[in-house]
């Protein structure tokens, strides 16, 4: 069985890539436990990485605790910043009129920096996880729309004319026609979006809070604990990392089926007739 030389030598460039990758994170790793412990870096600055896993280890179930409020918070600010912003995208970009008058409303909020109008989020909404929640939801929300608005907008139109003439409402049009042609946009935005409401949630936990992943950096920050402040660094990048592997993942499965319905529909168109019931 003979080998495409293109796929062959693309595989081999991915693979070096990822060869490279590793190569990166274990010197970066070696250089954070080594560095400091050969005093080239004070230990304020950066402590050894051994340091902060063995707080992590030793005080797990107190960081697992403020894990878990910040996944609650995370959790809820992602159904309404990224269910609700992938809902008003497909909207706003499947419709001139709509996008015509919103989509600049919503490009020029996306360039407002949303931290410094937190304390506003919590003088109306207190300073509990609801404050979090909304500021965070409204942090990955316009991103995930302006993505999702811009995949819209790439729609062939002869499909929405096809639907059109088969009666579609306007509903059914953004369900089965704008929907499934923008879901790799929509991941890609989604992806993006997500780890802005984790941003989101980790800053506001940082700025007024009493639990969360945030609240424990803030307060080791202020105590000068180091290997504290980078255990919580650990499990916010650890998050963020867990996150966009599953997104990625999602993608993959969904290409991986958008490929394998293609040969089907392939097979069968090239099968003799009679022969595919």
């Amino acid at each position: 069985m003979e080998h495409d030389p293109v796929v062959t030598r693309s595989m081999s460039i991915e693979a070096k890539a990822r060869i490279a990758r590793y190569a990166i994170v274990a010197c970066a790793l070696l250089a954070w436990e080594f560095l400091p412990r050969a005093g080239m870096i004070p230990y304020l600055f950066l402590p050894p990485l051994s340091d902060s896993l063995h707080l992590l280890a030793s005080d797990a179930a107190i960081f697992g605790d403020h894990l878990l409020v910040t996944l609650k918070e995370v959790a809820v600010s992602l159904v309404f910043a990224c269910g609700g912003g992938i809902l008003v995208g497909l909207w706003v970009g499947s419709s001139v009129k709509v996008r015509g008058a919103l989509l600049p409303v919503f490009s020029a909020l996306f360039a407002v920096p949303l931290v410094v109008l937190y304390p506003l989020f919590t003088a109306w909404f207190g300073i509990g996880s609801t404050s979090k929640i909304v500021f965070a939801s409204v942090y990955g929300f316009l991103p995930t729309l302006l993505g999702t608005a811009a995949g819209a907008q790439t729609i062939d139109s002869q499909l929405t004319r096809v639907a059109a003439s088969m009666g579609a409402t306007r509903a059914q049009e953004v369900i089965w026609v704008y929907l499934p042609a923008t879901v790799p946009t929509i991941l890609a935005s989604f992806r993006l979006g997500g780890a802005l409401v984790i941003v989101g949630v980790v800053v506001a936990e940082m700025m007024t809070s009493i639990a969360g992943i945030g609240f424990q950096l803030s307060k080791f920050r202020t105590q000068l604990n180091s290997p504290g402040v980078y255990a919580c660094i650990i499990i916010i990048l650890a998050l963020a990392v867990f996150f966009d592997l599953a997104v990625q993942w999602l993608d993959r499965r969904w290409r991986h089926r958008g490929r394998n319905g293609g040969h089907q529909r392939d097979v069968r168109s090239q099968a003799p007739a009679g022969a595919v019931g």
